[in-house]
């Protein structure tokens, strides 16, 4: 085994789990908002952020795809090691990493049923940058309103629509987060 499979996990593992936990709970309690992670330092090109995230929400019961350049076998050797989680295709996977390019087309991704939304996949967004401007969000968890720099608004328009079904997205870059649950609804920037 690469010695590189075996770094990059938490150095305290029940701290940092519990801190990138709280990050991913707070994010997706208020929509929009951002907010940092540390601990993980998962092989490129997958982020700190991601890394965080796959480290405290995955397991050895949760499937995990990966997509695009995050497909690679430093990756691969790296989930298996710090989190046991299988690796599976798009339709089987509770969770899905990669760049917006590389996660498309969003239905192949399972979308809840009606006796059980919560079986739906979480998509990890990689993103280039990610700022509290862009897009206007609103519903469950926004005061008024808020702004997040999305790769989009159809898809994100079209996920709300299918509630209580659709994809909830976690993104990521660097070493930060932001949610953005099914039930936030998402419109175009407001003209200034």
């Amino acid at each position: 085994m690469d010695a590189a499979t075996l770094q990059g996990g938490f150095a305290t593992p029940p701290v940092d789990a519990a801190h990138a936990f709280r990050a991913v709970m707070e994010a997706m309690a208020r929509p929009g908002t951002i907010h940092p992670v540390a601990g993980a330092k998962p092989p490129a090109p997958l982020s700190a952020a991601a890394g965080a995230v796959l480290l405290t929400l995955c397991d050895g019961d949760t499937p995990v795809h990966l997509a695009g350049a995050v497909d690679c076998d430093a990756v691969r050797a790296w989930i298996a090691f710090h989190t046991g989680a299988p690796l599976s295709g798009p339709a089987e996977c509770a969770f899905a990493v990669g760049d917006w390019a590389s996660l498309q087309p969003l239905d192949r991704f399972p979308p809840g049923t009606p006796e059980y939304p919560d079986r739906s996949a979480t998509l990890i967004v990689e993103r280039g940058t990610l700022e509290a401007e862009g897009a206007r969000l609103t519903g469950p968890g926004i005061r008024d309103a808020a702004a997040l720099s999305l790769p989009e608004t159809t898809a994100f328009r079209a996920n709300a629509a299918r509630f209580p079904l659709g994809l909830d997205f976690v993104l990521t870059c660097g070493d930060r987060l932001a949610a953005l649950p099914r039930t936030t609804r998402v419109t175009e920037p407001e003209a200034t």
